[in-house]
């Protein structure tokens, strides 16, 4: 019962984290990556389908992402997707292939997303001692209902203690990535 209960908490904190890592791909840094554009999302035939599912993305430079739709009748309502998307990106479009330079960060967008990134980690930290919360209050459940002694209580709230300060450092560790990232000209 006890293993179950930490296994869950585990679980649960893990994907936190790679929910983080989600949040913080769609900051940009000052360089082009393709995992910039996985938020745009582009109708087609009818329904809203990821722009990776229907372009090929690559990285022509270090400053300039490369769209090559599947279709060519694609090409005007990806570019619209990329225009209405909250990336602050403008698509140029040569023949069937649409290059997207990035802008060079000014000192101020990337203070923002710094202050963005940290509220993010800022979540994730919450999200993990939610979790841990929620885990106590488990075993706090099971020794009022005398299924499990106090020791044995005592013991399993340190071993959550010490999954959630792994998972806050994980957190911790990211965002410093992050910030470096986005300090890098």
């Amino acid at each position: 019962m006890i293993n179950e209960i930490k296994s869950d908490a585990k679980t649960r904190m893990k994907k936190s984290v790679e929910s983080l890592d989600v949040a913080f791909a769609k900051i940009r840094t000052g360089r082009a990556h393709p995992s910039l554009l996985d938020s745009v999302v582009v109708s087609y035939y009818g329904a809203d389908t990821p722009l990776n599912q229907v372009a090929n993305i690559s990285v022509e430079d270090g400053r300039t992402l490369s769209v090559s739709p599947w279709e060519k009748q694609l090409v005007p309502d990806i570019e619209k997707a990329i225009l209405k998307s909250d990336l602050g990106l403008n698509p140029n479009t040569a023949g069937d292939v649409i290059r997207i330079p990035l802008p060079p960060l000014t000192e101020e967008t990337r203070k923002n997303y710094i202050k963005q990134a940290k509220s993010e980690a800022e979540g994730a930290r919450v999200a993990v001692r939610n979790i841990r919360r929620d885990a106590i209050s488990e075993l706090k459940s099971l020794l009022k209902d005398k299924e499990i002694s106090e020791d044995e209580e005592r013991k399993a709230h340190d071993e959550v203690q010490k999954i959630t300060d792994q998972y806050v450092a994980e957190v911790d560790k990211a965002l410093q990535v992050k910030e470096a990232e986005l300090m890098e000209i």
